[in-house]
C-alpha cells in the first residue's frame, strides 16, 4: 500500500492513498459472502455461495462497490498510524479510481487535532439546579391520566369545549385544494391545542350532520411553507360530537393504576416527576459545563472538515428523528421549503460547538492523564457482545480496531465528563418554590 501526505491549510492534511488488488482480496471475500446473504443464488444456501459464484450472478463491479467502504476504512486507518497523525472527525473521501482487478486509488482530508488552551478549572464553578416539584405538577399528571381513562359517550347536543369532534375535512388555499389537506374521520380534542388557532373555536357549538366552511389564517411559522401566512378555507363535516366523561380521583381510580390510594398514587407521582427533575438538572449542570469550558479557553483555528463532520453527525441525527417518527428526509424538505444544502449550512454554529466541546474532552484526558485501560475497553465489548450477539453485521464489526477505537473514545468521554463534574460542579441547589411557580 503506497500512500502520499499533502499540509494544507486550517490544521489539514491531504493524503493520497493506493491499494493493490492483493491488498483489498480479503475485503472482496467477505463482500460476497454479505451479498449472497441478499442475493438467492441458485442450488446455494444464503451466504454459502463461493465467490465466483456470485461474480457470475452480479458481477465483479458490484463486489467492489460492496467492498469499498472496508477497504478505505482499513487503509485509512494504517496509513494514519504509519504517520502517527493525531486525526480527529470523520475524512473527506474522493475515490478516483475502482475497478476490478486494478489499484483503488483515493484521497482522503482529514483534520489534524487543533491546539487548545485549557481554561483553568479552578475558576469554574457549576450548580446543579434540581426545581422542586409542586402539587400544580402532580395534578396535572393526575388529569392527564383521567383524560387517558375517559369515557366518550356520542350525544345529540351542540359541542362545548370540553367535546370530542369528529370531522370530515376538506382544506382549499385561494380555491384550491390543497394538497394533503383531506381528512376522513378526524378527531379533534376542543380542550386541546391545535397548529392552528382557532380552529377548535370554530368547532364550539356544532351537532352532528352540521356542515361548515370558515378562514383561518397560518401562523407565519407553521411547518408547510407553502401554508404559512396564507389563510386556508376549513370545510368541515361533523360526523359524530362526544361527550368526554372523566373518571374522579378516588382511591378506586388510584387501584385502576395499580396503587392502593390516591395518596399512594400522588407520592408514586411524586417520585417519578423528581426523578425525572434530577435528570434534567444533570443534563443542564452538564451543558453548563462545556458552555462555560468552551467560553473561557483558546482554540486554534478549527478545521473546516471537522465542523462538516460534525454537520454530517447532526444531520444523520436528524434524519434517524424522522425515520423513526414516519417522516421522510424528503417530505420534511419539502414541508420545510429548504435543501439539504440550506439545512447542511444552517448547522454550521452548533456544529462548530460540538467541535469545540470534543475537542476540550481531549485535550482535558490528555492534561490529566485520563485514559482506558484494555480492562475497561474489553470488559465494554463484552457487554456489547451480549447485548448485539444477534446481530450479524454488529458482530462482524466489533473486533475491528477501528471500532475498538471508537468505543474506547465513548468510554473515556464518559470519564472526562465524571472528571470535570468532580472538579467544577458545586453541591445541588434548589431553586425555592414559589419562583419555580412564576416561572
Amino acid at each position: 500500500m503506497k500512500h502520499e501526505l499533502k499540509k494544507l491549510e486550517q490544521s489539514q492534511v491531504e493524503l493520497s492513498i493506493t491499494v493493490t488488488p492483493g491488498e483489498y482480496e480479503k475485503h472482496l471475500k467477505s463482500a460476497a459472502t454479505r451479498i449472497s446473504d441478499r442475493v438467492a443464488i441458485k442450488g446455494f444456501r444464503p451466504g454459502k455461495a463461493p465467490y465466483d459464484m456470485v461474480k457470475l450472478e452480479v458481477g465483479e463491479m458490484k463486489i467492489l462497490q460492496e467492498a469499498l467502504e472496508k477497504i478505505v476504512q482499513e487503509s485509512f486507518y494504517q496509513t494514519i498510524q504509519k504517520e502517527k497523525l493525531d486525526t480527529i472527525g470523520m475524512p473527506e473521501i474522493t475515490i478516483e479510481k475502482s475497478a476490478p482487478g486494478n489499484d483503488v486509488v483515493y484521497k482522503a482530508k482529514v483534520a489534524l487535532l487543533p491546539k487548545v488552551k485549557l481554561a483553568d478549572l479552578s475558576t469554574i464553578k457549576v450548580k446543579r439546579t434540581a426545581k422542586p416539584i409542586t402539587d400544580k405538577e402532580v395534578d396535572e399528571v393526575l388529569e392527564n391520566l383521567t383524560k387517558m381513562q375517559a369515557k366518550e359517550v356520542l350525544k345529540k347536543e351542540k359541542s362545548t369545549k370540553e367535546d370530542k369532534v369528529t370531522i370530515d375535512m376538506d382544506l382549499h388555499l385561494n380555491g384550491v385544494p390543497v394538497e394533503g389537506g383531506q381528512a376522513k374521520d378526524y378527531h379533534v380534542y376542543l380542550s386541546e391545542n391545535q397548529h392552528i388557532p382557532g380552529f377548535n373555536d370554530a368547532l364550539v357549538g356544532v351537532e352532528e350532520g352540521e356542515e361548515k366552511e370558515f378562514d383561518l389564517p397560518f401562523p407565519k411559522d407553521y411547518y408547510n411553507k407553502m401554508l404559512a401566512g396564507n389563510t386556508g378555507t376549513f370545510k368541515v363535516k361533523v360526523k359524530g360530537v362526544y361527550q368526554r366523561q372523566f373518571p374522579e380521583v378516588t382511591d378506586e381510580f388510584a387501584k385502576t393504576l395499580g396503587q392502593e390510594s390516591t395518596a399512594k398514587l400522588r407520592e408514586l407521582l411524586q417520585h417519578n416527576l423528581s426523578h425525572e427533575e434530577e435528570h434534567k438538572a444533570e443534563e443542564r449542570a452538564e451543558i453548563e459545563i462545556f458552555d462555560t469550558l468552551i467560553e473561557k479557553s483558546g482554540f486554534d483555528e478549527i478545521p473546516e472538515v471537522l465542523i462538516n463532520a460534525e454537520r454530517q453527525k447532526m444531520f444523520y441525527e436528524l434524519k434517524h428523528d424522522l425515520d423513526r417518527n414516519g417522516v421522510s428526509i424528503e417530505q420534511y424538505l419539502q414541508d420545510i421549503k429548504k435543501t439539504e444544502k440550506e439545512i447542511f449550512e444552517g448547522f454550521k454554529e452548533q456544529a462548530t460547538k460540538r467541535a469545540k466541546a470534543a475537542l476540550i474532552s481531549r485535550q482535558v484526558a490528555k492534561e490529566h492523564e485520563l485514559s482506558i485501560s484494555d480492562d475497561e475497553l474489553n470488559k465494554e465489548i463484552e457487554m456489547m457482545k451480549k447485548v448485539y450477539k444477534d446481530n450479524k453485521e454488529y458482530m462482524d464489526n466489533i473486533n475491528r480496531p477501528e471500532v475498538h477505537d471508537s468505543i474506547r473514545s465513548m468510554l473515556l468521554n464518559k470519564k472526562v465528563l465524571a472528571f470535570l463534574k468532580g472538579k467544577v460542579m458545586e453541591g445541588e441547589s434548589h431553586v425555592h418554590e414559589h419562583e419555580h411557580d412564576e416561572k
